[in-house]
């Protein structure tokens, strides 16, 4: 598993800048680049909660009613419930937070990726883990104070940020560690991100039925408990970032020359500050937002659209959904929450899968069977829904958010391909714009289809049909776009000068050895080192996946 640095001749010399200095953490001879990827997945596993903050909604629904909301008047908007301390808050109000995270999530990608690549993974990380958790326990003052507007700023806007930078801090440094597998590389440390909810929402469960009183909700307590431990985690996670020396090369792997290999993969580098006026960059950033518009909109709607397609069957009562009395929504709803974490599974399972798959088939080609392959199923689902096919519908959705969560994974690999790697966290910090665009996107087209549909008086078991069709819309675009990809022509790339240059400013060092002797007498190359590694970040994702498969049960039973 160990990959090591050829011998260094030269001398130690001090270590310039501080702790957090990019100086400090280029990796001494000897150490393995597999250290690297569970340091990222301790950062991915943290963050990842912001898919599971949902957790969160129907308690703080109750935060001062506890056992019933407190129905805020007329009256009071928006605007009033961010400063209100006499009812409780809508769910449509708390949504909001869920919104901003990813809004701020690419905007804080994209302002501060070529900081990123001058500071290096450790600072960002650092500041990153400050963020996200301190955030969380700004949010639980808010709660416990029931000011919103604390919510909206701790974890909406400053998580948000570090949501940003822990999301694209490991990126560059993966892809640099693992030339040889570029996709599966960077689908080991995003496969984090999916994850997280499955590890954070049954923790939060938990933690919010132990600290639940008759006057508390047990919301602020939690999020107090995860903001101190997701510090911590992702401190550790900065901490264990290194970076390759320069000219730095696995093992026995010899870098194809110029012409022997993919055409798509170039041997240039493009500064970041280019990317916007390249053909190439808009292009792939519509195949992200088309992928991902498309897959949002399914996540949002799979459980609901389960439960209204096939209703009763779903517990073997021959009614339809608005047929159902209490009790049977309850027990379909059971099945569908089953149903929610099967799909979660399948979205984790395919950022590793397919980015890994994309090193085989290029990521040009990975990207056509998405939009091909995604675009036919989703052709498929009312027909299914309409034959009563549980297998296939279900089939059909598990393949497709398999997909959505490759096209995550593999698109810093396709950025790095194409622009080269000097610069590729700064190119992804600007692409996730794609994420924060099909965030908006994808959830507006199919909830306001649904409605218009309803307000047709079109069956609830019909009403998703023409959003299927609309979503396959967006997979020809994206497969349309992503066939025009060419190799980015020769005068968008650095001079050998420019280069230098930006090498300069990156403070990147020839050799390991010019980081000092504190650096260069850490050999962390023991096995044991690698297996404990991956232990720590393995036992909380196996108990996660443990949860989801109890969840994912019920929909079998």
């Amino acid at each position: 598993m160990s990959s090591t640095l050829s011998p260094q001749t030269l001398a130690p010399h001090p270590s310039k800048g501080g702790i957090l200095s990019k100086e400090r953490i280029v990796a001494a001879p000897g150490f393995n680049r597999w250290l690297v990827p569970p340091a990222a997945l301790a950062i991915h596993l943290c963050i990842g909660m912001a898919y599971g903050f949902s957790v969160f909604w129907l308690p703080l629904s109750k935060a001062l009613g506890i056992k019933e909301s407190i129905k805020c008047g007329p009256d009071v908007g928006f605007f009033q419930q961010l400063f209100t301390t006499s009812c409780d808050w809508p769910i449509s109000t708390l949504g909001w937070m869920y919104t901003l995270f990813f809004v701020f999530l690419g905007l804080s990608a994209a302002i501060w990726g070529g900081w990123l690549e001058r500071v290096g993974p450790r600072k960002v990380g650092v500041i990153a883990a400050l963020c996200w958790g301190g955030g969380m326990l700004f949010s639980a003052l808010g709660v416990y104070l029931h000011q919103f507007w604390m919510m909206i700023l701790g974890s909406g806007i400053i998580g948000g940020i570090g949501l940003g930078l822990g999301y694209i801090s490991p990126v560059s440094t993966l892809i640099k560690w693992f030339p040889d597998k570029r996709g599966m590389a960077t689908g080991m440390a995003i496969m984090g991100f999916g994850g997280g909810a499955m590890i954070g929402s049954p923790l939060a469960a938990e933690l919010m039925k132990h600290f639940a009183t008759p006057t508390s909700v047990g919301v602020w307590e939690t999020f107090v408990v995860m903001g101190v431990i997701y510090t911590i985690a992702m401190l550790i996670g900065a901490f264990g970032y290194r970076i390759p020396a320069q000219g730095w090369k696995p093992e026995g792997w010899t870098p194809p020359a110029q012409g022997q290999t993919n055409a798509m993969i170039t041997h240039g580098h493009v500064h970041v500050k280019k990317v916007w006026g390249i053909p190439q960059f808009w292009l792939v950033w519509m195949v992200l937002c088309m992928n991902v518009s498309a897959g949002i909109g399914v996540i949002g709607m799979a459980s609901p659209m389960l439960q209204e397609v096939f209703g009763g069957s779903l517990i073997g009562v021959p009614a339809k959904f608005s047929e159902l009395d209490k009790t049977q929504l309850t027990a379909i709803a059971g099945v569908a929450a089953g149903f929610a974490a099967l799909l979660s599974l399948f979205n984790i399972v395919g950022r590793f899968f397919w980015a890994s798959l994309s090193d085989k088939l290029g990521r040009k080609m990975t990207y056509s069977i998405f939009f091909i392959l995604g675009g036919l199923l989703y052709f498929s689902v009312p027909i299914s829904a309409a034959a009563g096919n549980k297998l296939m519908f279900v089939a059909a959705f598990c393949i497709i958010l398999s997909m959505y969560g490759g096209g995550f994974a593999t698109v810093p690999a396709y950025l790095a391909d194409l622009f080269g790697t000097q610069m590729v966290g700064a190119i992804h910090g600007r692409l996730l714009t794609a994420w924060s665009t099909a965030g908006i996107l994808g959830p507006v087209v199919v909830n306001y289809m649904r409605d218009y549909q309803l307000g047709l008086g079109i069956p609830r078991e019909q009403v998703y049909n023409q959003t299927m069709y609309i979503l396959v819309g967006m997979l020809v675009i994206g497969l349309l776009c992503n066939l025009m990809i060419r190799p980015v022509a020769d005068k968008h790339f650095m001079t050998e000068a420019e280069l230098a240059e930006e090498k300069r400013l990156a403070h990147e060092r020839a050799e390991a050895s010019e980081v000092g002797t504190s650096l260069a007498s850490y050999h962390p190359s023991n096995p044991a080192l690698v297996w404990a590694a991956w232990i720590a970040v393995g036992i909380p994702l196996a108990w996660g996946v443990y949860r989801t498969l109890l969840s994912a049960s019920q929909f079998f039973h």
